[in-house]
C-alpha cells in the first residue's frame, strides 16, 4: 500500500473484538462509522487510528515520556500507513470541576479578563490590574472570605438538630457523626452536666447554642453506662462542638461521602464581602461599556458579542481583545451555544453542549492537516443543531483535514463523503468492516443494520395507551423555566422536546419532584456509574455478590478457607497487591490526560495467583468477569441470582458488555441503561414514574428499537416513561409530546406545543414539529 495515495490503510486490527481488520479510508474527508452499539466502531476509531497517533507523537517527544510508552497501552494493529497525527474529542466520561466556566473551556474568560486589565475604565486613583485579579480562580482575583465560590459555607440551629421534640439522646442532633462517636459526645455532655434526656426545644437558648457552636474543647473523664452486666472503663472525652465538626468534615475529610453528608448539614448564604461575585472590590470597580466583569460574564454569549461589536475595526488592545471574543462567540452561536452565559458552570452543561464547546474550540485554533476522531458529535442535539454541526465537520474538512467520527445519527451520516460499517452484530457477533465506501454504497450490503435504516423508513414500534391520570406541575421555576405549568399524562410515553437549552432537563427535574412527592420516582441519568477502573457492571448491579459466594461454595474454596470477600477487588487478601483490584495503573502526563493501562503484575485480572487457583465450573473469578452479559447468561442459566440481573441487562441491549467493563470505558447511553436494567430487577414497576434524560443517546437505531421496546413493557405493566429525546423516530411513537423552546436560554423555557407528535408536528412555533412531519 502507497502512504503517498492519500489514504490511511489500517492492516490486521484486533482491539477488543475487532477481528484482524482491514480498511482504508481517504483522508481530507468527512469519514463516518457506523454499526450497532458494541460492534467495534470506537475500537477502530479510536483505540486503533487515534491510539496509533497517540503513540507517534510519543515517540517524537522526550525521553522521559518515551520511558513511559511501555506502560501505556499499545494498539493491536500490524501495520497503519498514511495517519497524520491526530486530535480526539471524545465524549466527557466524568463532570468537570465546579469551578470550569463555558468561559474558562472556551477561552472567552482570557481575553474578557484582559480585556478589562488593559480597556477597563478604572476609578479615579485606582492601579491597573493585572488579568488575573478579575479571575476568582486566582489567589489574587478571589474574594477573600469566600474563596471565589461566591457563597459561605455556614450551619445554624435549625440544620444541625431537624427534630427539636427529641432528645440528645434519642438523636436530637443529626449533624454528630454515628456510632462511637455520637455515644461519647453524648457521655461527654451528660458528664459536664448537660440534660441529655431532656427535649432539645426544652434546653435554655445558651446552653444550646454552647453544645452546638462553642469553640471549647474541653476534656473530661467520662464513665460509660452502657449494656447492663457490662464493664466499661472510665476514660477521657474531649467534646467538639457540632458546628466545628461539620466544618472540619466538610473542609478536611478526603472521604467524598463524609463531605457530601456534612454538606446536608449545612446552609449557604450569598457572601457579605463580595455579594456572591467571588472577585475583590478593586476588580468590581472596573468597567467596560458600562458593565463589571461579573456583569459580562452573565450575558448571553450573543449579547456579549453585540455589547463588543462597537469596538471591531477601533485602535488598542479593546479592538484586538473584542475581535477574539466576538469570533469565538459566532462559532458557538453557530452551533446553538449563544444562549450560554461566559459564568455558566461547566458541570451543568449537557454531554452535547460540552461536545460542541470542544468543536468550536477546534475550530478556531485553524490546525491544517490532522485527524479528528469525535465520539457520537450529535449526542444530545435537536435536528435543528444537527444541521450546524454537519456545517462545522465540513470546515474542518476543508480547512485541510480528514474528520473521523462514530455516529448514530443517520442524517449526519448521510452528510459524510465515506462511510465505514462495522457490525453486523455487537461484541463478539461483531468486529468486522462489512463496508467502506461512499455512502450510497451501502445500500447494498445485505447483513449491516445501519443499511436498514439508513435507506428505509422505520420507526420503533408503536403501543398506544390510554392515560391513568394527570401529574400537575404548577410554577415551575428553574433555570430558564419561569412559572412554567404543565400536565404530565400518567400511565403513556411523554417525550419532552426541545433544541439544545431550551429547558428539556430543567422540566424533567421538575416532574421529577413533583412525582417523588406522590410516591415513586426513578431518575435514570447519564451520569457514571463510577469513576474509576474499580467500578463495574458486575459490582454496581450487585450480581457480583451471589458470584462471589458460588466461588466461595467451591470444594477448593472451603479447603483454603476462602470467604466471599476473597474474591472481592475491593479487599486486601485476593486482589492483585499491585493494582489493589484496579486491574489496571494509571499513567499520568502533563501534556496528556490520564491514560490506565493493564497492570504489569496481573495483567488486568485484577487478583493474585491463589485466587485464581479457585475455579467454578472450569472458570476462574477473572474468567468470569471477562464474560460478556450474553455469555454469562449461558455459564448461569441455572443461578436464578445471577439470571435475573442478566436477563435485566440483556433486555435493554447490553448483552455485549463483559461483566467486568471498568466504568471508564462505559458511554454515558450505556451507563444510563445499566442503571435502568439495575432498577428493574429491583423495584415494583407499577405505579412508578421513570424519568430519563435522553436515553437513546449513543445507541444505533436497532438499539433504540430494543430499548424501546422495554421501555413499553413498562408502561404496559403500569408506569409512566417521560423522556426527553432528540430522536425524532422515538417522538412520533410516544403517546403525548411536551415541546419546549422555540429557542434556547433566555429565549426558550415555555410550552411551544404539546399533545400527540401529530399535533406538535402541525404547530407552525415549533421547530421540532418541521423534522417530526417526515416521520407520520
Amino acid at each position: 500500500m502507497d502512504p503517498t495515495d492519500g489514504r490511511i490503510h489500517v492492516r490486521g486490527a484486533r482491539i477488543h473484538n475487532l477481528r484482524d481488520v482491514h480498511v482504508s479510508v481517504p483522508r481530507d474527508a468527512l469519514v463516518a462509522f457506523t454499526g450497532v452499539s458494541g460492534s467495534g466502531k470506537s475500537s477502530l476509531a479510536f483505540g486503533t487510528l487515534f491510539a496509533e497517533a497517540q503513540h507517534r507523537y510519543m515517540e517524537s517527544v522526550a525521553p522521559y515520556a518515551r520511558r513511559l510508552l511501555q506502560q501505556l497501552p499499545a494498539p493491536e494493529v500490524d501495520d497503519i500507513t498514511g495517519l497524520p497525527p491526530a486530535v480526539a474529542l471524545a465524549q466527557a466520561r466524568s463532570a468537570p470541576s465546579g469551578r470550569s466556566t463555558v468561559g474558562t473551556l472556551t477561552m472567552v474568560s482570557n481575553s474578557l479578563r484582559m480585556l478589562f486589565s488593559r480597556a477597563g475604565h478604572y476609578p479615579p486613583g485606582a492601579e491597573r490590574l493585572d488579568s488575573d485579579s478579575f479571575s476568582p480562580n486566582t489567589a489574587v482575583g478571589a474574594c477573600p472570605v469566600c474563596h471565589g465560590e461566591g457563597v459561605e459555607h455556614e450551619v445554624t440551629e435549625d440544620s444541625l438538630v431537624p427534630d427539636p421534640s427529641s432528645s440528645i439522646a434519642e438523636g436530637a442532633i443529626a449533624a454528630w457523626p454515628g456510632a462511637w462517636q455520637s455515644k461519647n459526645l453524648r457521655d461527654v455532655l451528660d458528664t459536664l452536666g448537660y440534660d441529655v434526656h431532656r427535649p432539645w426545644s426544652e434546653l435554655p437558648q445558651a446552653e444550646r447554642d454552647w453544645i452546638l457552636f462553642t469553640e471549647e474543647q474541653p476534656v473530661v473523664t467520662v464513665h460509660p453506662v452502657r449494656d447492663p452486666g457490662r464493664i466499661h472503663r472510665p476514660y477521657q472525652g474531649q467534646y467538639s462542638s457540632a458546628r466545628r465538626l461539620v466544618l472540619k468534615a466538610f473542609a478536611g475529610s478526603a472521604s467524598e461521602s463524609r463531605r457530601k453528608r456534612a454538606e446536608r448539614y449545612m446552609v449557604d448564604r450569598v457572601c457579605p464581602e463580595c455579594g456572591g461575585h467571588r472577585l475583590r472590590r478593586e476588580a468590581l470597580r472596573v468597567t467596560f461599556a458600562g458593565h463589571t466583569v461579573t456583569e459580562a460574564a452573565a450575558l448571553p454569549l450573543t449579547a456579549l458579542a453585540d455589547l463588543l461589536r462597537p469596538w471591531l475595526g477601533t485602535e488598542g488592545a479593546a479592538s484586538t481583545l473584542a475581535e477574539d471574543i466576538v469570533g469565538r462567540v459566532e462559532v458557538l452561536a453557530e452551533l446553538g451555544l449563544g444562549y450560554l452565559s461566559t459564568d455558566r458552570p461547566a458541570p451543568t452543561l449537557s454531554s452535547g453542549e460540552m461536545q460542541r464547546i470542544r468543536l468550536a474550540t477546534q475550530l478556531r485554533t485553524a490546525l491544517f492537516g490532522v485527524v479528528y476522531v469525535l465520539d457520537e458529535p450529535s449526542a444530545g442535539l435537536h435536528p435543528a443543531d444537527c444541521e450546524a454541526l454537519s456545517g462545522i465537520l465540513r470546515r474542518l474538512r476543508d480547512g485541510g483535514n480528514t474528520v473521523c467520527f462514530v455516529e448514530h445519527d443517520l442524517d449526519v451520516v448521510r452528510g459524510a463523503d465515506w462511510v465505514v460499517d462495522v457490525g453486523p452484530g455487537a461484541g463478539e457477533n461483531g468486529g468486522h468492516v462489512l463496508y467502506s465506501g461512499p455512502v450510497d454504497g451501502l445500500a447494498g450490503v445485505e447483513g449491516s443494520q445501519t443499511r436498514r435504516y439508513l435507506f428505509e423508513h422505520r420507526v420503533p414500534e408503536r403501543r398506544p395507551h390510554t392515560p391513568s391520570g394527570q401529574l400537575e406541575v404548577r410554577g415551575l421555576e428553574r433555570n430558564n423555566l419561569r412559572g412554567l405549568d404543565v400536565d404530565v399524562p400518567l400511565g403513556v410515553l411523554t417525550a419532552v422536546t426541545g433544541v439544545s437549552g431550551a429547558g428539556k432537563s430543567s422540566l424533567l427535574t421538575g416532574v421529577a419532584e413533583r412525582a417523588a412527592e406522590r410516591g415513586r420516582a426513578v431518575w435514570v441519568d447519564q451520569q457514571p456509574i463510577g469513576r474509576t477502573p474499580r467500578s463495574n457492571l458486575a459490582t454496581y448491579t450487585g450480581l457480583f455478590d451471589t458470584v462471589r459466594k458460588l466461588f466461595a461454595a467451591t470444594d477448593t474454596a472451603r479447603e483454603h478457607g476462602y470467604g466471599p470477600g476473597r474474591f472481592s477487588f475491593n479487599v486486601t487478601g485476593g486482589r492483585c497487591p499491585t493494582c489493589e483490584g484496579e486491574g489496571f495503573v494509571s499513567v499520568e502526563l502533563l501534556f496528556l490526560p490520564t491514560t490506565y493501562a493493564p497492570c504489569p503484575t496481573c495483567g488486568g485480572s485484577r487478583y493474585n495467583p491463589d485466587t485464581l487457583r479457585v475455579a467454578y465450573r472450569g472458570r476462574t473469578i477473572a474468567d468470569v468477569l471477562d464474560l460478556s452479559v450474553e455469555d454469562a447468561l449461558a455459564f448461569f442459566d441455572d443461578v436464578p441470582a445471577v439470571r435475573r440481573s442478566l436477563d435485566t441487562l440483556n433486555a435493554v441491549g447490553l448483552g455485549y458488555l463483559r461483566l467486568g467493563q471498568p466504568a471508564t470505558e462505559l458511554s454515558g447511553g450505556e451507563a444510563q441503561r445499566i442503571k435502568l436494567a439495575t432498577e428493574l430487577q429491583r423495584r415494583r414497576v407499577a405505579d412508578t414514574v421513570y424519568l430519563l434524560d435522553e436515553p437513546t443517546s449513543g445507541l444505533h437505531p436497532h438499539d433504540t428499537d430494543v430499548l424501546m421496546l422495554r421501555l413499553q413493557d413498562l408502561i404496559d405493566a403500569g408506569a409512566t416513561v417521560v423522556a426527553a429525546e432528540h430522536d425524532m423516530r422515538v417522538v412520533s411513537v410516544a403517546d403525548h409530546v411536551i415541546d419546549l423552546g422555540p429557542d434556547g436560554g433566555a429565549a426558550g423555557g415555555r410550552v411551544v406545543a404539546e399533545g400527540t407528535p401529530a399535533h406538535v408536528a402541525a404547530a407552525p412555533e415549533s421547530r421540532t414539529g418541521a423534522y417530526l412531519k417526515g416521520l407520520l
